[in-house]
């Protein structure tokens, strides 16, 4: 091996060696906070959805799919529906799931430990009737109210849906009593089968309008959806409704269905989380959430979801700051993986960073010591031969023969060219004492 590159990697060993102690701790330093602040999420997410073929069935395989790109693995939890939804996220049976507005108690929403990631969509109480059924009573054939429905076979969904809940409270604020109804909970692809049986009159759904139920019935020959015009009372008497209008043609332009503007109430559906949720996941499904509920819909304008507005739950940090604001700096530029490291390790890094920095000034000096103490161990036998030199002056021979072994263990003495003199000063001093014990 050429001595240059020998010396040279001799200094970067020693260098190597000095510096250790600064860079074990730094090391260590940085395991911990790794280990405390789990920046890395689970590749594996549980989302609470619907029945088969609902709303929320088709908004969960829309998220499975977007979070499929960056490594994360969505496992879809079916369900009666929004309440069933959020007993499953009490439960800890699933981590995430779509719930609509006054499903709960409102006064146990913040003791629950859940947190909204904002409104996605709206979900208009769909309430379809056969025309031949009605006509009985009406003449036209054609519902105008809740109250109409007194003496009809309704089916309301299963108590897991949260319909049936919300349909007693309708019914009780048109004063129609139970026993004045033949109501019956079936799921909804066998209601809907009965429906068009002739076995039920009506059938209500509370659903967002990509359920292919909904998209089904609304261009059914024969089955209309009843006009709530009293919408802004409801909305007044319960806080959760909004009046919303399915506009006249938005179902199919060409055969100009509705023929007319509808006016429905509607629930506002949230994607709920339970605590304990990794950020990371929080911050994808966000963004998942802005690019399928932000465009416009039925019932919406573009950008109108997801909203973090006069939400039931606390809001998560996580998701209010991508609504607001959009994907983080580096998640444009980097992988997800890599720009969630950084963005969750850099306060830690620049916290470590200015407490090694002080300690780092400790390693040139240690280098130096280092390198020097190799030449300066050898002074000590040399004055100890000096000494002896002065007490003993008939030993020349034994003297001189420990210098000559210790200028030999000199000449092997490896260190860096830059403290080549040192050792030369070393050397050239035994040949001193060598010189004086010889005369």
């Amino acid at each position: 091996m050429p001595q240059a590159l020998r010396h040279t990697l001799l200094s970067l060993r020693d260098l190597l060696i000095s510096a250790g102690p600064v860079a074990l701790l730094a090391a260590t330093l940085l395991v911990l906070a790794y280990l405390w602040l789990d920046p890395t999420p689970p590749r594996r997410v549980r989302l609470a959805t619907g029945p088969a073929q609902s709303a929320y069935d088709e908004f969960g395989q829309r998220y499975k799919k977007a979070l499929e790109a960056n490594g994360i693995e969505v496992v879809l939890v079916p369900s009666e529906g929004s309440s069933a939804n959020l007993q499953l996220l009490r439960d800890a049976s699933a981590d995430l799931g779509f719930v609509q507005g006054g499903s709960s108690d409102r006064a146990t929403n913040e003791e629950s430990g859940i947190q909204s990631l904002g409104s996605l969509f709206v979900e208009p109480v769909w309430l379809f009737y056969r025309e031949d059924a009605v006509k009985k009573g009406t003449p036209r054939g054609t519902l105008t109210s809740v109250a109409q429905l007194r003496g009809l076979r309704v089916n309301v969904g299963t108590a897991g849906s949260g319909v049936p809940l919300l349909m007693d409270k309708l019914f009780e604020a048109n004063k129609v009593e139970r026993g004045e109804l033949r109501l019956s909970r079936l799921e909804q692809t066998p209601a809907t089968v009965a429906f068009l049986a002739g076995e039920l009159d009506a059938l209500v759904f509370a659903s967002a309008p990509e359920s292919l139920m909904v998209q089904m019935l609304l261009q059914t020959p024969g089955v209309k959806l009843l006009d709530i015009a009293q919408g802004e009372a409801y909305s007044r008497r319960f806080p959760f409704l909004t009046p919303v209008t399915l506009p006249r043609g938005v179902v199919d332009l060409a055969r100009d269905m509705p023929p007319a503007d509808v006016h429905l109430v509607a629930t506002t559906t949230a994607l709920l989380t339970r605590q304990g949720t990794h950020p990371a996941l929080l911050q994808l499904f966000a963004q998942a959430a802005r690019d399928l509920h932000g465009p416009a819909g039925w019932f919406n304008r573009a950008g109108t979801f997801p909203s973090t507005e006069q939400s039931e739950y606390p809001v998560s940090r996580e998701a209010e700051r991508v609504i607001r604001n959009g994907p983080a700096f580096l998640q444009r530029w980097l992988s997800f993986w890599v720009a969630n490291l950084v963005e969750r390790m850099w306060l830690v890094l620049g916290i470590i960073l200015a407490a090694l920095l002080p300690l780092s000034r400790v390693v040139p000096p240690l280098y130096e010591f280092r390198i020097r103490s190799r030449v300066f161990r050898w002074y000590g036998q040399l004055r100890e031969i000096e000494h002896r030199m002065e007490a003993e002056p008939g030993n020349t021979q034994a003297l001189l023969k420990e210098l000559d072994a210790l200028d030999a263990n000199a000449g092997h003495i490896a260190v860096p060219l830059s403290y080549a003199d040192e050792l030369y000063a070393l050397r050239n001093n035994i040949q001193a004492v060598k010189r004086r014990v010889a005369a």
